[in-house]
């Protein structure tokens, strides 16, 4: 394989991936699992790991139940961008994205007894991860911020703890400027005067998030940052190490790093394990700046979501190749989600062997026939990606939710995977 050119390998990708992903597992919960089609999704029970990846067509958002029903929000995106490139709103216009968000996060945490939010985290301060501001959003009766993204879905729901790359300044590697980031940062401040414990993240720390009840029972469970505002876990302990040089080193005026600061989470349970990173990306501008490449990963996973939405700059061959998974979810809701290179690095069979399967959560018409050669493949392109894991983490399976409206329909199950 290393004398194939790029056309050879994205041939062979693609016929490697029709062959081999067809199913997701034909043992076990199969014929469960094929008989949810059509009825609602079964609510979360004590012991199993649920992860929605929630799909507004404004931005990203999951919500993490963990065994014990520890919660935890992982960004809650309402895009301000509107044209022809944007996908349709889901369920549609009548609510804002933070308030679907909200009423997708009450649905499921009703099940587990508990009203609020245990942990709440935000990625990185883009609109599209925790609300941009526009003309029509209202101001908090709270504090001197707007209502979008995470402070809609906050104006319903208590949040615990919340983390984010910069509490209390927001001031590195430069002073935020941007409206949805300067809006985030005084909802930040706002909420915890008014109570919620804030954190800046901890690169490396396991403990930062973790289970609230019951303590001890599920020992096999954990959520570790690997990845911060530049810095990355070494793998040992709770250390962590700096990739970005000294801001003196940035210039006067240095391009955007907001991605490249994503936090990155890696969540374990038993043989399961599933990475998340923001927006991270690996573009080094032609190698002029190496530190750029941010793309970390703490070895191979069973399921990995395409970091920055599979956009041309993310999710590399060397993050593909460290990575691995099973099950791959593309969060993308614009019509530059995925780029074609993308696909071929998440298909590539050189770069890992194996059967893998992609679950896209909204895939705009023209990036369907721009990729047509990999997007046919597809398990999903449109609606809710909920991944279940039971009990003891051994295998897990993945569901396709309506995102419609808000019946909970199930459109499409796959599994069980070995995790």
């Amino acid at each position: 394989m290393a004398d194939w050119n790029r056309r050879d390998v994205l041939r062979a990708a693609t016929g490697f991936a029709a062959l081999s992903g067809v199913t997701g597992g034909i043992c076990g919960w199969a014929e469960q699992t094929a008989g949810m089609v059509g009825s609602p999704l079964e609510p979360w029970r004590a012991g199993s790991l649920d992860i929605h990846h929630i799909n507004t067509g404004r931005g990203n958002s999951a919500l993490v139940v963990m065994p014990d029903g520890t919660s935890l929000l992982i960004d809650a995106g309402a895009s301000g961008t509107r044209g022809p490139a944007m996908n349709a709103a889901k369920p549609d216009e009548s609510s804002r994205p933070g308030q679907w968000i909200a009423r997708y996060v009450q649905r499921q945490l009703a099940v587990t007894g508990n009203t609020g939010l245990d942990f709440a985290l935000l990625t990185h301060l883009h609109g599209d991860h925790v609300g941009d501001v526009r003309a029509e959003n209202p101001r908090s009766a709270h504090g001197d911020y707007y209502l979008t993204g995470v402070s809609d879905v906050a104006e319903v729901i208590p949040i615990g703890k919340m983390i984010d790359r910069g509490f209390p300044g927001y001031n590195y590697p430069v002073a935020v400027t941007d409206p949805a980031a300067l809006n985030y940062a005084a909802f930040a401040r706002s909420i915890s005067l008014a109570g919620t414990q804030l954190e800046r993240m901890k690169v490396g720390s396991s403990r930062q998030i973790s289970l609230r009840r019951p303590q001890g029972k599920y020992s096999e469970f954990g959520v570790r940052i690997v990845a911060g505002d530049g810095e990355v876990w070494t793998g040992e302990g709770e250390s962590s190490k700096r990739l970005f040089p000294p801001e003196a080193k940035l210039g006067p005026n240095p391009p955007s790093m907001e991605n490249g600061c994503s936090i990155a989470l890696k969540i374990s349970y038993g043989k399961f394990s599933y990475f998340t990173g923001g927006d991270l990306n690996c573009d080094t501008n032609y190698g002029t700046d190496p530190w750029r490449d941010v793309e970390t990963a703490a070895g191979q996973v069973s399921v990995s979501t395409c970091n920055h939405h599979g956009y041309f700059d993310a999710t590399g061959p060397e993050f593909v190749k460290a990575v691995r998974p099973r099950v791959w979810i593309l969060q993308s809701w614009h019509a530059s989600h995925p780029a074609m290179s993308t696909l071929a690095n998440m298909y590539s069979p050189i770069l890992y062997p194996g059967p893998r399967d992609v679950f896209c959560l909204g895939l705009n018409p023209a990036a369907e026939l721009a990729c047509a050669r990999f997007t046919d493949l597809f398990k999903s392109r449109q609606g809710h990606v909920v991944v279940r894991v039971v009990p003891g983490g051994t295998e897990f399976r993945v569901f396709v939710v309506d995102d419609g409206d808000e019946s909970g329909t199930v459109k499409a199950a796959f599994g069980p995977y070995a995790s």
